[in-house]
C-alpha cells in the first residue's frame, strides 16, 4: 500500500500517538509502508536525504518510528525500527543544529538537542532492546520521538529567531526573515 507523508497545516501531525500493545503484522507492514513512503519522497529530491520518519507522518497515530542504518550514504536503503520508543535518558551539551522534516516541506531551522541519548523501544517481533545514540543520530532520536507527541522542530524555535531557513532549488539553505516570511505564514503553524 503506498501512503503519502503528510504535511502540515495536517492537525493529526499535532497529536499524540497511541502506543503498540503488541506487534502485528499489521504493525510490520505499516513499517515496510513507512520506509516506502521515506524512500519515495527522497527519490523526489536532489539535496535532502530521507533519515527517519514517525508512524504520525503516514497519517496514523501510533509510536512507532524507523530510522535509516546509514544516514550518511543515500544507496543504503535499509532502516531500523523502533516501535513505543522513549527516550530514558538524555545527556551531554545541548548543541544547535539545523534540522529538516518531511513533514515541513523546504523549511530548515536551528534547533537545540542534547548530544546523546538513550533509548528505549520494542523490535518487530515483540522484543525491547536500547539503543545509545549520539551526535546526528542522537538528534534523529529527539526529533522522531517528538513526532509521537504531537511536537514539531519548528516549535523547538524561539519565536522572532533568526534559526529558520529555507531550501532554494540549487539546495542551498537561505535565512528567512522572521516577521515577513514566518510569522505570517500560516502553513508552519
Amino acid at each position: 500500500m503506498s501512503r503519502k507523508i503528510i504535511t502540515l497545516p495536517n492537525s493529526h501531525l499535532r497529536e499524540k500517538s497511541h502506543k503498540i500493545g503488541i506487534v502485528t503484522d499489521d504493525v510490520r507492514r505499516l513499517i515496510e509502508d513507512m520506509k516506502e513512503a521515506t524512500l519515495k519522497w527522497e527519490a523526489g529530491r536532489d539535496h535532502e536525504v530521507g533519515v527517519a520518519l514517525a508512524a504520525v507522518q503516514v497519517d496514523e497515530l501510533v509510536r512507532i518510528i524507523v530510522v535509516r542504518n546509514d544516514c550518511n550514504d543515500k544507496k543504503n536503503l535499509e532502516f531500523t525500527s523502533f516501535i513505543n520508543p522513549v527516550i530514558v535518558k538524555r545527556q551531554g551539551e545541548l548543541v544547535e543544529d539545523f534540522e529538516g522534516c518531511l513533514s515541513v516541506p523546504d523549511i530548515y531551522g536551528k534547533v537545540s538537542r542534547y548530544g546523546k541519548v538513550k533509548v528505549r523501544a520494542t523490535d518487530e517481533n515483540g522484543q525491547q532492546f536500547r539503543i545509545s545514540a549520539d551526535g546526528f543520530l542522537a538528534r534523529i532520536f529527539q526529533h522522531e520521538i517528538d513526532h509521537l507527541q504531537g511536537v514539531l522542530f519548528i516549535d523547538r524555535i524561539k519565536e522572532n529567531s533568526d534559526a529558520f531557513f529555507q531550501l532554494t532549488a540549487e539546495g542551498k539553505l537561505e535565512q528567512l526573515n522572521y516577521e515577513e516570511d514566518v510569522r505570517n505564514n500560516s502553513i508552519l503553524w
